[in-house]
C-alpha cells in the first residue's frame, strides 16, 4: 500500500477530520509534518499552517525559510509565532531558565512549551483540529519509552486521533502518518522534490528518545509495525471498556481524568497549575 493510500485510509477509518473543518497543521519545516500539509492539501481539505519561531539561530531561520516556500507552493495561509516576540526569549533562553531549577531534558522542555502554544494559538484562530507530522516509528518510540519508564498508562490517549476528553478549550490533535513508516515519509518528501530540512534540530542532543530511536531504528519494518499494533490492541480501540481484551490479554486503561484550567494561564491542565507554567516557576 502507496503512502497516498495508507493515509487516506488513516483519515477515514480513524474518522479525523472532514472537508468542513479548518485543520491547523503545526509546521516544523521538517519532513513529516511537509507531507501532512501537502497530503491534506491534495486531498482536498481545509487546512492552514502553523509555524514556531523557536529562535534557535541560523537552523530556524532555515526552517522558516521552508515553511513559507511550502506555504507559497501550497497556497495556504501561514500563521507564524515568533517565540522571542510573544515570550520574551528564544527556546535556547527559555530552556537554560527552567535548566538552573529543574533537572530535565532539552526535548521534554521544548515539548511542553509548544504543546501549550500550539493549542492557546489553534483556538485562537478557531481552527477544529490540529494536525501534527507524527509518524509510525514515532510513535512506537514514544510507546516503547512509555514501557521502559514503567509508566504505559500515558499512552492511553495515544492513538490517529487524541482520546483526551472532550473539553472547549482543548482542540483535538490528528496524526495522519500514524500509521506510516519515517522512511517511507523520507522517500515521498524527495520524491516529490518538496521544500524540506532534514537537518536535525541542533539542541537534540539528550534527549532520552535518542537512545530509543536507535532501538527502534535497528527493528524491521515490520517489528515497528507489530509496535503499534499491539499498541492498537492494549488500549483496546474500538472495544468495550473491559480490563482485558478479546483474547483475554490486558488493556491499558484510559485514564478519564477530568480536564481543569490552569490556575495561572486558563489553559487546559490536568492539574491546578499546568506544566508550563509549572515548569516555568509561575505562580497564581
Amino acid at each position: 500500500m502507496n503512502i497516498e493510500t495508507k493515509i487516506k485510509e488513516t483519515i477515514q477509518k480513524n474518522k479525523l477530520c472532514n472537508k468542513k473543518e479548518k485543520i491547523l497543521v503545526a509546521l516544523s519545516g521538517g519532513k513529516d509534518s511537509t507531507v501532512t500539509a501537502y497530503l491534506l492539501k491534495k486531498f482536498g481539505y481545509k487546512i492552514e499552517g502553523f509555524h514556531i519561531n523557536l529562535g534557535m539561530g541560523d537552523y530556524s531561520e532555515k526552517c522558516l525559510e521552508a515553511v513559507k516556500k511550502l506555504c507559497g507552493e501550497l497556497r495556504i495561509k501561514l500563521h507564524v509565532y515568533d517565540i522571542k516576540k510573544e515570550m520574551g526569549s528564544s527556546m535556547c533562553y527559555l530552556r537554560s531558565a527552567i535548566q538552573s531549577r529543574k533537572s530535565l531534558k532539552n526535548c521534554a522542555i521544548c515539548g511542553v512549551i509548544k504543546k501549550w502554544i500550539l493549542n492557546k494559538e489553534a483556538r485562537k484562530l478557531k481552527a477544529d483540529k490540529i494536525a501534527t507530522g507524527h509518524n509510525l516509528d514515532d510513535e512506537a518510540q514514544t510507546f516503547l519509552m512509555n514501557i521502559f519508564k514503567g509508566s504505559p498508562e500515558l499512552s492511553a490517549n495515544s492513538g490517529a486521533i487524541t482520546r483526551n476528553i472532550s473539553d472547549k478549550k482543548f482542540i483535538p490533535r490528528i496524526k495522519p502518518l500514524f500509521y506510516v513508516l519515517e522512511n517511507d515519509v523520507r522517500e515521498y518528501s524527495k520524491k516529490e522534490k518538496l521544500p524540506v530540512i532534514y537537518d536535525k534540530c541542533p539542541c537534540a542532543i539528550d534527549s532520552y528518545r535518542i537512545q530509543v530511536r536507535k532501538f527502534v531504528d535497528g527493528l524491521s519494518n515490520e517489528e515497528k509495525m507489530n509496535i503499534i499494533k499491539n499498541m492498537d490492541k492494549m488500549l483496546g480501540s474500538q472495544r468495550d471498556d473491559s480490563s482485558k481484551d478479546d483474547s483475554g490479554e490486558p488493556k491499558i486503561e484510559k485514564k478519564e481524568t477530568k480536564i481543569n484550567y490552569c490556575e495561572v494561564c486558563g489553559e487546559p491542565s490536568r492539574n491546578e497549575v499546568c506544566k508550563k507554567c509549572e515548569l516555568m516557576g509561575v505562580n497564581s
